[in-house]
């Protein structure tokens, strides 16, 4: 299966996952998905791969899919609940590094056959998360903050959800792409490979922020299940 494939399938996968998690477990479902986003991305982004022709890491899609769910949280509910999904994702990435860490320190016995390839993938978090971290909280704060802002010069009017939804996206994901590949990535690539990576890492995340556009209009129309349950329990009482 070519690269091209996974990555519009990873893009559908992922795009789709928010919604059914929203659909099925409402706001929690979105959190969850905010996590679980985060963390495999900081995995991902460490292998490189090249995509119609072009370098970039395998992150991309990943670091895209949670710009929805603060859009999301941010329409439905509210700039509190979007931070709230910051929040979240960022205090689990902070423990997600230090157990990584804590987990190289344990001498391995004889048995052991994994404890290298712990050590090429885990060896790198330090310098990744604390990239991811900064270009996390800087750019979905960012993302959070435009959204709202364009809402109030623009209406929260379905007509303008597409305004709000790109340029508070494409805007947040510029800045979170410069600080990250910045922090991560300078001085382990040769510079024109590393200008590469961050200008192609953008390229792919905007694609994918694009194509989240008609994702979040389907958002706008869901009812999570737990709602319905509420609303029907409001009205029978």
């Amino acid at each position: 299966m070519s690269n091209e494939l996974i990555f519009v399938l990873m893009a559908l996968i992922y795009l789709g996952s928010v919604l059914l998690l929203y659909k099925v477990f409402g706001k929690n479902g979105l959190y969850a998905y905010a996590v679980f986003g985060t963390l495999l991305g900081n995995i991902a982004v460490c292998k490189c791969v090249d995509l119609f022709g072009l370098s970039t890491t395998a992150g991309s899609v990943l670091y895209a899919s949670t710009f929805l769910v603060t859009d999301i949280l941010s329409e439905k509910y509210g700039k509190r609940e979007a931070s709230k999904a910051v929040a979240y994702s960022f205090s689990i990435m902070v423990l997600w590094m230090l157990g990584t860490q804590l987990l190289l320190l344990f001498t391995p016995n004889a048995n052991d056959y994994i404890n290298e390839s712990l050590k090429v993938v885990f060896g790198l978090v330090p310098r990744i998360t604390i990239a991811s971290l900064i270009g996390f909280i800087v750019s979905q704060n960012l993302d959070v903050f435009l959204y709202h802002l364009i809402w109030s010069k623009t209406g929260g009017t379905k007509a303008k959800l597409w305004l709000r939804n790109n340029g508070s996206t494409l805007t947040s994901q510029a800045a979170d792409t410069v600080l990250f590949t910045t922090i991560a990535f300078w001085g382990v690539y040769p510079t024109n490979v590393f200008f590469s990576i961050m200008i192609t890492t953008y390229l792919f995340k905007a694609v994918v922020a694009l194509l989240d556009t008609s994702f979040i209009y389907w958002a706008r129309r869901i009812v999570p299940i737990n709602e319905m349950q509420l609303s029907g329990a409001a009205h029978n009482a």
